[in-house]
């Protein structure tokens, strides 16, 4: 895997990053890290009480017309570092108590970070990401990453075109899913700390909660208990000029609906409180 034809996420560009062209992501062919923190606002599981080392990226495969994080992704930005660098920031988070390694949007510079994954860190890796990505391409980090945290943002393909952009998203995020799966096997745990498997979010769009149905339900029906967990959010917030219904949080009465199916169809995992959908919970890029 490398940047000179680069077909790494489903949008498979083809063009040669290491001479200066770019693709769908805007991007180079070295990493830009936007940011650098230890994240205390992650599943509970993951950040316990020294937060998650997270390394958020600048740039993303996805458009996403709502998303929380456009400062650092709509127009790719962060400091450039290769392996090297990118491993020495690996290690200062460590070193400040950082429970896990947490790459935040990385698929994009994946040529980058693989070799700074190596050799094994003392700490679970989690790869956090927008659940498009190709099923070969995930398969490169196996041995390598300890728990997958990927979105299933739609269920309805033609929402995810008009939303994110990204043609054939249900198909490939299930098999992207399924790949994550077979990596890890079923979530583990010691004591409260989860430390391998697959926790699948999912963010309840307003006015689209036939859109988180159609999610839960084909989850359930594509995953056994135990496989995965499911962290449902209702952190929406409206970001710049959307249109309605974007132009707005979710109601109660949306969350409740998808909570409860959510049960009906057997999944286990996190729910939020409705505190988190500020904008406080962003972090400040």
């Amino acid at each position: 895997m490398d940047y000179s034809k680069c077909i790494i996420c489903p949008r498979e560009c083809g063009i040669d990053r290491t001479a200066g062209e770019t693709g769908f992501c805007r991007c180079p062919d070295v990493a830009l890290v936007a940011k650098t923190m230890l994240h205390k606002w992650e599943e509970p599981v993951l950040a316990g009480s020294g937060g998650s080392g997270a390394i958020f990226f600048g740039g993303c495969t996805l458009g996403c017309k709502y998303c929380q994080n456009r400062a650092i992704s709509a127009s790719p930005a962060g400091t450039p570092m290769d392996s090297a660098a990118l491993r020495k920031e690996m290690e200062k988070l460590i070193a400040q108590g950082a429970e896990n390694i947490d790459l935040v949007t990385p698929t994009h510079f994946l040529p980058t970070i693989l070799p700074a994954l190596r050799p094994k860190l003392p700490v679970p890796v989690v790869y956090n990401c927008g659940g498009y990505e190709k099923a070969e391409t995930v398969g490169k980090l196996n041995g390598l990453v300890d728990i997958y945290l990927p979105d299933m943002k739609y269920g309805d393909n033609a929402l995810a075109e008009e939303l994110s952009n990204a043609p054939g998203y249900v198909e490939t995020a299930l098999s992207t899913i399924r790949e994550m799966v077979r990596q890890t096997g079923n979530v583990t745990f010691i004591g409260e700390k989860m430390v391998r498997g697959v926790i699948v979010r999912h963010l309840i769009l307003p006015g689209q909660v036939e859109n988180s149905l159609k999610v839960l339900d084909l989850l359930g029906e594509n995953f056994r208990s135990g496989e995965i967990l499911v962290s449902l959010m209702r952190q929406y917030t409206p970001m710049g000029i959307l249109p309605a219904p974007y132009d707005r949080r979710i109601t109660d009465e949306e969350y409740e609906a998808v909570l409860s199916w959510m049960y009906l169809n057997g999944l286990q995992g996190f729910t939020q409180e409705e505190s988190s959908a500020t904008e406080a919970f962003i972090p400040d890029f």
